[in-house]
């Protein structure tokens, strides 16, 4: 779970502007479909007048949009709001704990002026106004059914140079372990139009990084176009001017032939593939609820590979599955040693209330799934430092991030890596003639790894900075 009580990078304008309107601050938790929902928020409120504060101190209202996907992230979420309400704060809680838990967060904090359900976020204007007048404000749809598309308004959190376009809402699968179809609702999908509309938008403001997202984005369209889209979508991004297209979450059934094809035909989409596969033993998939991924993962990535040489493949996990047994996760060790995964996320399966599989018998014990948890992070730290190590020598284009302060090294990350969560590209300081900044895509020679980074240093710095100067003079 991602936390940013800092949104000091949404734009000046909406936070210099003359205040008619009490301020706002905004606590984001949770994943990056979250966060696109809290954006919409601040716009929203930024177009009503409102100010929106970098300072929870500042405000007389504190928007929560929270996290509940498993209990870690609702302990996040619960901390986070009393710890505002101890403060004196105002709260409007949003976000998927909201959903969960609408009445009783109401009833256990009366700092709790309003709660937002996740396919309400559109309304935030409306419940900050009834909540300015007194009221107490339960605005939440029993099954949320919104989608945002380009036409609500957005102020981004991520800086100037990356962006998240959701390409669909919800999930039609029903996993044992997750809640998300329940907080979330039904799988919609917006349309390619609309989706190409926010991508030329997000050009134009200069993106250089463009991450699609959903929570099953091989399965794109279904809902709308009755077959699956994802190829359709990825060949007419293929003319948006935004160097990287990302794709987050591909459900390894959904990379069909023609998803596969326009990964290696569209120059601007990444060979890099977030592959959710959770387990590699058909009775435990069986267990999960994923009848469609038996006996398929091995063969699926076989056909990746073949057809996408170059593609970096991430995947997640889950040990200590009730039932998980000690062959089963043997069997998941030798998978992860066999496949050689770029990047591997692993979490200890936590039972969630309102899942089949929180009432499943034969539960494994938490210190059971635990150690094998590490024992795969120990394994595949040893595989991400030799593909990391492969990599010395090569030049790539590294996006820069930033600018250490105090070093002067450059941070950024090449295509392998997406934001969050993998590793860094940590190149030398260049001299202070050099103009570097965030944003720049700037060739580099690699010349050292790490477990999850690489390090290294600009190629041609001087010629290219030349040539950037020459261009501007020109223009």
């Amino acid at each position: 779970m991602k936390k940013s009580n800092d949104i000091g990078s949404v734009p000046n304008k909406l936070v210099a502007r003359k205040q008619l309107k009490p301020s706002v601050a905004f606590t984001h938790l949770g994943c990056e479909k979250n966060r696109v929902d809290t954006e919409h928020m601040l716009g929203l409120l930024a177009e009503a007048g409102y100010g929106v504060s970098t300072n929870e101190a500042d405000a007389a209202v504190v928007v929560v949009n929270t996290c509940s996907f498993i209990q870690e992230a609702r302990e996040e979420s619960v901390r986070t709001l009393v710890d505002l309400a101890d403060q004196g704060k105002e709260l409007i809680i949003a976000g998927c704990l909201a959903q969960h838990f609408q009445e009783e967060l109401l009833q256990s904090l009366p700092e709790a002026k309003a709660i937002i359900g996740t396919g309400d976020y559109q309304h935030i204007v409306e419940v900050l106004q009834r909540v300015e007048a007194g009221e107490r404000v339960n605005k939440v749809s029993k099954e949320p059914k919104f989608i945002g598309t380009e036409n609500l308004p957005r102020y981004r959190t991520t800086g100037d140079s990356i962006a998240y376009l959701k390409v669909a809402e919800g999930c039609n699968y029903r996993c044992a372990f997750c809640i998300i179809p329940k907080l979330r609702g039904d799988q919609r999908s917006r349309s390619i139009e609309s989706i190409v509309a926010e991508a030329k938008e997000l050009a134009f403001q200069g993106v250089k990084e463009l991450i699609l997202i959903s929570q099953i984005t091989t399965n794109y369209g279904i809902d709308l176009y009755g077959e699956q889209s994802l190829a359709r979508l990825l060949r007419a991004l293929g003319d948006i001017e935004i160097p990287w297209i990302r794709v987050h979450y591909a459900y390894p059934t959904g990379l069909t032939k023609e998803v596969l094809s326009a990964y290696r035909d569209v120059p601007n989409v990444l060979p890099y593939l977030d592959l959710p596969l959770q387990h590699s033993h058909p009775e435990v998939l069986k267990a999960m609820n994923r009848p469609w991924q038996l006996d398929v993962n091995s063969e699926i990535l076989d056909r990746i590979r073949n057809q996408l040489p170059d593609a970096t493949l991430r995947t997640t996990l889950i040990v200590g599955f009730p039932g998980e047994t000690e062959s089963h996760f043997e069997h998941l060790v030798s998978f992860v040693q066999n496949q050689r995964f770029d990047h591997v996320g692993v979490f200890a399966f936590s039972a969630e209330e309102g899942t089949k599989a929180a009432s499943l018998p034969n539960q494994v014990p938490s210190e059971i799934a635990q150690a094998r948890k590490d024992k795969i992070i120990s394994i595949q730290q040893l595989i991400s430092e030799e593909k990391n190590r492969n990599w010395v020598g090569r030049i790539v284009d590294v996006l820069i991030e930033r600018v250490d302060s105090e070093t002067g090294e450059l941070i950024g990350r090449c295509n392998r890596f997406a934001p969050e969560v993998d590793g860094e590209v940590i190149l030398k300081p260049v001299g202070k003639d050099l103009k570097v900044s965030p944003g720049m895509f700037l060739p580099a020679k690699i010349t050292g790894s790490t477990m999850y980074d690489l390090t290294g240093e600009l190629v041609g710095a001087e010629t290219f900075f030349a040539t950037m100067r020459t261009q501007k003079n020109h223009s």
